[in-house]
C-alpha cells in the first residue's frame, strides 16, 4: 500500500490546488532580488575558477596546488548544480536575459545541453519514479527498487555504482543516448549516431579545455595543473552522484507503476512527485552547494520556480503534508547517503520482483482538515 492511499480523488485534487496556490504566489513575487541572487552566483563562480587556475598555474607550491583545485572544484560544482542545472530548467527564463536562458546556456559538463534538457527535464520529471517511463530510476545500470526484476548482473552493482559516481558526468551524457530503444526500432540507429557525434564534439571541447590547453599555458606546472583539473571534476562528479542518488533513491521514496498514470490529474501527479522525492537538511551553504536540490521535494512539484526560493517554500510544503498527512521525506545528508548505499546493497541481491500487496486503509478526504 502506498503512503497516500488514504486520500480521496478530491483530497489529491485540493492538494493540488494548495500547491498551485503556492506556485502562483511566487511567480506573482518574482523581481530584482531574485535576479541579483542568480547573476551574483554567476559571478562568485567565475571568480573562483579564475582564482582556482590561477593558484594552480602556482603548483610548485602544494598548499597553492591544494588551494586552487578545491576552487576549481567549487566552482565546478556551482557551474554545474546551481547554475546550469537550474538555468536550464527554465528557472530564470521570466528575467529575458539572453546570457542566462534556457536556450542559451551550455554548462561545463559532457552532455550537450539540449540533450540534457530532454532526458532530465521532459523524461524524468513527467514520469519520475514511474518503473518503464523514468529512465532515471537507477540510470537503466542499477536496480534500486524491488519493483524492477532482479538479474545476476546487479550483484557487481555496488563496484559500478562506485564507477558511476567518478564519472558520473560521462555516464549520465552516454545514458542520454537511450540505445536500449533501437532494437525494438523505437529509435534508429542514424539517431543514435547524431546524438553520439554532439556528445563527441561536447567532451572533445571538455577535454581540450581542461586537460591540453590550461596544462599546456601552465608550461612546467603541466603536470600538476592537469592533475588539479582532472581532481576538480572528480569531485564535482562524485558530488552531483551523491546529491542526485539522495534525492530519489533513499528510503522511503517510491516507485510507482504505469497503470498509475492513467488518466492522471494535476493533483495526482503533484502527489507523486512528493512520494518519489527526498530532501536533504542542512544550512544555507549546504543547500547552494547542492544547487538547492537539497530541496528535491520543492524542486520536483515546482522544477521551473527559481532554485533560492526552495528554502521559503520547503515549511509550507512540510506544513501541507502534515496537513493532509502525506509522507515529507527528509534526513540529514549522512543519513540519505547511508540509506541510497544500504539500498543499492540491498538490492544487488535477489527478490521479489514487486512487493507483495497490501490490503487497501480506507480513503480519506481531507479537504477540511487544518
Amino acid at each position: 500500500m502506498t503512503t497516500t492511499a488514504h486520500l480521496t480523488p478530491a483530497g489529491v485534487e485540493a492538494f493540488g490546488r494548495e500547491l498551485d496556490r503556492i506556485r502562483d504566489e511566487v511567480i506573482a513575487s518574482l523581481g530584482d532580488d531574485d535576479a541579483r541572487y542568480i547573476r551574483r552566483v554567476i559571478t562568485a563562480q567565475r571568480r573562483l575558477e579564475v582564482a582556482g587556475r590561477a593558484l594552480l598555474f602556482a603548483s610548485w607550491l602544494p598548499p597553492a596546488w591544494a588551494a586552487g583545485t578545491a576552487a576549481l572544484a567549487v566552482s565546478k560544482i556551482l557551474e554545474n548544480m546551481e547554475i546550469g542545472h537550474n538555468v536550464l530548467h527554465g528557472q530564470w527564463d521570466w528575467m529575458r536575459d539572453p546570457k542566462i536562458h534556457s536556450t542559451t546556456w551550455e554548462f561545463d559538463m559532457a552532455s550537450p545541453a539540449r540533450q540534457w534538457i530532454h532526458s532530465h527535464n521532459v523524461v524524468h520529471h513527467t514520469w519520475t519514479n514511474v518503473l518503464g517511463k523514468d529512465r532515471d530510476l537507477g540510470y537503466t545500470l542499477l536496480r534500486v527498487s524491488p519493483e524492477q526484476r532482479w538479474h545476476p548482473v546487479y550483484v557487481l552493482q555496488p563496484f559500478y555504482n562506485a564507477l558511476l559516481a567518478l564519472f558520473f558526468e560521462y555516464g549520465i551524457a552516454l545514458y542520454d543516448l537511450e540505445v536500449e530503444r533501437v532494437p525494438s526500432g523505437d529509435k534508429s540507429v542514424a539517431e543514435v549516431a547524431t546524438q553520439l557525434r554532439a556528445i563527441a564534439a561536447k567532451v572533445g571541447r571538455q577535454v581540450a579545455k581542461d586537460y591540453v590547453l590550461f596544462p599546456l599555458l601552465a608550461g612546467p606546472c603541466f603536470l600538476p595543473v592537469l592533475l588539479g583539473d582532472v581532481a576538480a571534476n572528480l569531485t564535482r562528479n562524485v558530488w552531483a552522484h551523491t546529491v542526485i542518488f539522495c534525492g530519489h533513491f533513499p528510503d522511503g521514496a517510491e516507485v510507482f507503476t504505469e497503470d498509475r498514470l492513467e488518466n492522471e490529474t494535476r493533483g495526482e501527479w503533484y502527489v507523486r512527485q512528493l512520494a518519489g522525492s527526498c530532501d536533504i537538511e542542512g544550512g544555507p551553504l549546504l543547500h547552494l552547494m547542492t544547487g538547492n536540490l537539497s530541496h528535491q521535494i520543492e524542486h520536483h512539484l515546482f522544477p521551473d520556480l527559481p532554485s533560492n526560493r526552495y528554502a521559503e517554500l520547503a515549511p509550507r510544503v512540510r506544513a501541507l503534508c502534515r496537513r493532509f498527512e502525506l509522507p515529507y521525506n527528509s534526513g540529514s545528508l549522512v543519513r540519505q547517503v547511508g540509506s541510497v548505499y544500504r539500498r543499492v546493497l540491498r538490492m544487488a541481491l535477489p527478490g521479489p520482483a514487486r512487493r507483495e500487496p497490501e490490503p487497501a486503509a480506507a480513503a480519506t478526504d481531507l479537504r477540511g482538515v487544518g
